[in-house]
């Protein structure tokens, strides 16, 4: 059980007064004037978590269009085809497999809109904490620093994931100021970044039980390995040194940890699970404990099927929505341990007592569930294969993180579990960190491993296996080619986030291949700015290619 901390306390309430942190046609974002506000250390606390729940909405997969589906829905491992009646939604998802994107697209500025209004979120209690006296607040002088510091901090990776998609972007640090800001290079908002990072992260508070699901010198530290890693993708000038160095800062522990020493955990579902939060590798993530503040993961909805409540025994069903693309299941070894525990796929029975067929409700009603490794109308026969001829069992299905269950499984094992709804969405986790320094040192090195670089991954990849199929999956420094490194990464960090930003750096994203998608321009590596954003504001310059 997660401990019942101030955090999820004022989190409740920070719920309470926020419920519309997601209504994007509301002209009024939730205001309360400074000078009634910030009145004990309670009040300033609320506002310091204020901008995390927001972020729920747009790095996680949430149910909304935010950052995590345009940086996954446009990369070779998921999408969301149309299934039946399903999921057309005006081709939005088509556009997104075959970057087709347009300037107008809808889903793009609300993404462009919830991220802005995150980091608008962090500007306001840093203001409002810069100006107000500290007796007034309740709060000692350290403590108004570490906030401020932490908020920037939050801030930065607002911008880090608006740069990721957006490249040239306007940088905003005071609310209102400018009103139509002009855009900047993503050379001088990488250096924003950066900078920001660099002036605030020792004033921070390290990792620690008490900074759970809030960021800290250790989610300062991965920021800046994300930030070197994809420095000459975003910039053009590498900096593969300062992604190692920046690494190390977590490996080494230094700073800090969310349960004991910094480590990787010792197998792959640990970080996953509904107690994911006694994790020792969390280093960043979005919070859940339904249990206390009624804050539920919302990464169901996008992922689960109509019936998905009986395959988990559990209460949530979802859309029907994101599968995995064809062929992808393959890439798993059968005696990798992520493969079956990450995916699902096959006849699916009912949790309870792991026999009774689970039935579908569309195309295959009232016949046993089966998620299968294509996507095409096979009731009628057909062997057509877009994203325009789903099913309802198309498509193998999402299963890395688990909600866990309201019934007990066959013969009461496992028994009902007490954490159901409160598993953590994890943003960074060290094996993230491994591997982004892996990737450096193989870059320096011409693309070509050495011992330390098979090591770092291989110390991730083991626990994939059992120790009688290890020694035949283990890297080696011959085995461990950059291909193969990115094909790893697609195994270890799918559902993750991460695939846009690997194939473009790996310099597959404008040029391959996969399922229903073929090569498109390079300048699909940016998204639009939105035009509905430069209607409003003529100082935003457009991205090249979109004009």
């Amino acid at each position: 059980m997660k401990s019942k901390s101030l955090i999820y306390t004022v989190l409740a309430g920070v719920l309470c007064l926020t419920n519309a942190c997601t209504k994007l046609d509301e002209n009024a974002y939730d205001v309360i004037i400074a000078d009634d506000f910030y009145n004990n250390k309670t009040e300033v606390l609320s506002a310091v978590l204020r901008p995390y729940t927001h972020a729920n909405a747009w790095v996680s997969p949430s149910g909304q269009d935010g950052w995590w589906r345009l940086a996954e829905l446009s990369g070779d491992q998921l999408a969301w085809p149309t299934k039946g009646r399903h999921g057309e939604d005006g081709g939005k998802w088509k556009r997104l497999h075959y970057h087709t994107w347009t300037v107008d697209e809808d889903g793009i500025n609300r993404a462009w809109v919830l991220m802005y209004w995150g980091m608008g979120l962090c500007n306001s209690p840093i203001e409002n904490l810069e100006s107000q006296s500290i007796t007034k607040m309740g709060i000692t002088e350290t403590e108004k620093q570490s906030y401020i510091a932490e908020l920037k901090l939050l801030r930065a990776f607002h911008y880090l994931k608006l740069m990721d998609l957006f490249g040239n972007i306007p940088v905003v640090t005071k609310i209102g100021e400018p009103a139509k800001p002009e855009t900047l290079s993503r050379k001088e908002v990488f250096e924003f970044i950066e900078r920001e990072i660099k002036e605030n992260i020792e004033k921070a508070p390290k990792l620690s039980r008490a900074m759970m699901g809030r960021m800290s010198q250790a989610g300062g530290y991965a920021m800046l390995t994300e930030l070197y890693l994809n420095a000459e993708a975003w910039t053009g000038t590498p900096r593969w040194d300062d992604c190692i160095a920046a690494a190390n800062k977590l490996i080494s522990g230094e700073a800090g940890s969310q349960n004991g020493t910094m480590a990787l955990d010792p197998n792959i579902t640990d970080q996953f699970v509904p107690t994911n939060d006694l994790s020792k590798e969390a280093i960043f993530s979005v919070a859940y404990n339904y249990t206390i503040a009624n804050f539920e993961p919302s990464w169901p909805s996008e992922f689960y099927h109509f019936k998905q409540q009986e395959i988990y025994g559990g209460g949530r069903n979802g859309n029907d929505g994101i599968v995995v693309i064809p062929g992808v299941y393959t890439t798993f070894k059968d005696a990798d341990l992520r493969k079956k525990e990450w995916l699902l796929q096959g006849k699916m029975v009912k949790f309870s007592d792991g026999k009774t067929p689970v039935l579908a409700s569309e195309e295959y009603k009232d016949e046993q569930l089966e998620f299968v490794d294509y996507i095409r109308k096979a009731k009628s026969g057909s062997t057509v294969s877009t994203m325009s001829e789903g099913e309802e069992n198309s498509g193998v299905r999402f299963n890395k993180y688990k909600l866990g269950n309201q019934v007990a499984g066959p013969g009461g094992v496992p028994a009902i579990n007490v954490n159901y709804n409160n598993t953590d969405w994890n943003i960074y986790r060290l094996t993230w960190i491994y591997f982004a320094k892996a990737e450096a040192i193989m870059r320096k090195n011409g693309g070509v491993a050495n011992a330390e670089a098979v090591q770092l991954v291989n110390d991730s990849k083991k626990r994939a296996f059992t120790d009688a199929e290890w020694a035949a999956n283990a890297y080696t420094t011959s085995t461990l080619t950059m291909d193969e490194l990115l094909a790893e990464r697609g195994r270890e960090f799918i559902f993750e986030g991460f695939r846009r930003d690997d194939l473009i750096r790996f310099g597959k994203f404008a040029t391959g291949s996969w399922w229903d998608h073929t090569p498109t321009n390079a300048n699909k590596a940016l998204y639009p700015i939105p035009q509905q954003q430069r209607n409003l504001n003529v100082n935003l310059s457009q991205n090249p290619g979109y004009n």
